[in-house]
Parts: structure tokens; sequence; C-alpha cells
């Protein structure tokens, strides 16, 4: 623990902090997401710490239950991605040729379109729930991993060690897996918070737009638009949410960054 920085260990105590109250959240709250437990946007105070929302539910909770809605899409999106994204772009640059002409130019199709705008096109003749949510931001996301994962791996696929390895004869999994993802590690772990950020980002902002997460869940978009109009007689319910995700985009950075400089190591290559 004394070697890691002072940065890094705020960021660690702050990301952890936030998946235990995702993880938590039931045993965390103090009143039901949907409680009404005072009145109409009441100020902080001993029985209510954040005060109440728009029709009188405690904020702590709601923020409580939020935070485990909102990380755990966001968490299952940026998996789906990475795995999605990382896999194909290893086996385009392996592979190349037709292969990898096709997948690019379908990549390069779904990424000259606004990911928001496809999102709602899609969001918007479906019935919206948390699956749905998941897939779609997933696989929409899958296209800036891997276009990362492609282009790391053209680099390591001319490498001595997997010239080597296709030599001996080994397959194509054998190469993606053993020669090519534990030398891509860095940029991929590097790349991993920021994606993980941007779900947050992504899926809040479709809940403030309406096609997020529905009723009766929650999620912290939803509560800064259930609240907002409560801006303009100066009461800050709307503005919590929003520091929070701000908050954990810090946090979670803050170890990417630390996680990026141990692993760097890993860039110059090892041998087969």
């Amino acid at each position: 623990m004394s070697r890691i920085p002072l940065s890094a260990l705020i960021g660690l105590f702050f990301t952890g902090t936030f998946f235990f109250v995702a993880i938590f959240a039931q045993w965390l709250a103090p009143y039901g997401l949907n409680e009404i437990a005072g009145d109409v946007w009441e100020e902080p105070s001993k029985t209510f710490l954040l005060g109440t929302d728009t029709v009188g539910r405690d904020l702590l909770s709601r923020m409580i239950y939020g935070a485990q809605v909102t990380i755990f899409i966001a968490t299952m999106a940026t998996a789906l991605s990475f795995i999605t994204g990382s896999i194909l772009g290893f086996s385009a640059a392996v592979i190349g040729g037709w292969y990898d002409q096709i997948l690019s130019r379908l990549v390069d199709l779904f990424m000259s379109i606004p990911s928001l705008i496809l999102a709602l096109v899609i969001l918007s003749v479906m019935q919206v729930s948390i699956p749905v949510l998941i897939v779609v931001m997933g696989l929409l996301d899958s296209t800036r991993v891997y276009r990362l994962a492609r282009a790391v791996a053209v680099d390591i696929a001319v490498m001595d060690y997997v010239e080597a390895a296709k030599l001996r004869g080994e397959g194509t999994g054998w190469i993606i897996f053993r020669e090519i993802l534990p030398n891509a590690l860095s940029p991929l772990v590097a790349e991993l918070g920021l994606r993980f950020i941007f779900a947050v980002l992504f899926v809040s902002t479709l809940s403030f737009l309406g096609l997020g997460v529905q009723p009766p869940l929650a999620d912290w978009g939803g509560i800064v638009k259930e609240n907002k109009d409560g801006l303009v007689y100066g009461i800050s319910a709307a503005l919590l949410p929003a520091f929070a995700i701000a908050a954990l985009a810090i946090s979670v950075n803050l170890v990417a960054d630390w996680v990026l400089n141990r692993t760097t190591s890993l860039k110059g290559g090892r041998g087969a």
C-alpha cells in the first residue's frame, strides 16, 4: 500500500465506496425507493440528510438506489463492449484480408452516426428495459473498443514472437489470448476506465431524455430530470446526482491512470 500514489488511493477509496453502496443499496438506504416520506423539496435535516425530491421521497435513498442501477448498467455495458470489441479487433488484425475489411467498414458505418442519436432511434422503437439498455449501449460502444484493439493488435501481430507462434502452428485463438492480449492490456486498461465513465454518462443522458431507465426504477440521470424544475427555486436536488457522476468519473480515472502506469511494462512484449 505504501507504494500506491496518494491520487490512486483516493480513487480506489471513492470508487470502492460507490461500488459498495451500489451492491448493498437495499441495506444502506434509510427509506424505500418510491416511499413518500416527507413534503416536497424539504431542506436537508437529521431526518432527510439530503432533503426530499419533487414528490417528497428521501433523496439520499433515491441516490443510493440510483447508484445501484447506474453502476450496474454501466458495468455490464462496458464488459459487453470490451468482450465484443476486443475479440473482433484482435481477430481482424490476426486474420486480415476480407474479414478485416468487412468488419472495419461496418464499424466505420456505425461510427459515422452519433451514438446518442442511434441509441435514441433504436430505443424509440423498442420496449426499454435494463437488458435492452445494456445490449444497445454495449454494442454501440464496442465500435470504439474495436478500433483501439485492432490498432494495438496490428502492431503486436508483426512481432517476432507472434510470427514464431504462427510457425509453430498455433491457432488464431492461441495467438489472440496468449500472445496479443497480454501485450495489449496497457492501452485497454486505460480505455476501460474511459468507456465505463462514458457508459455512466450515456445511460444518464438517455434517462434524462426519457428513453433510459424507466420508473419505478431510478438512476442518476432520471433523478436529475425529476428535480430539474427545482433549480428555478434554488433547490439543489438536481445537482446532487450530477455531482455523484462527476465524483465517480474522477475517482475511476485516477485508478485507471495508476493501473496504466503499473502495466506499461507489458508494452515491450514478451517472448513466446
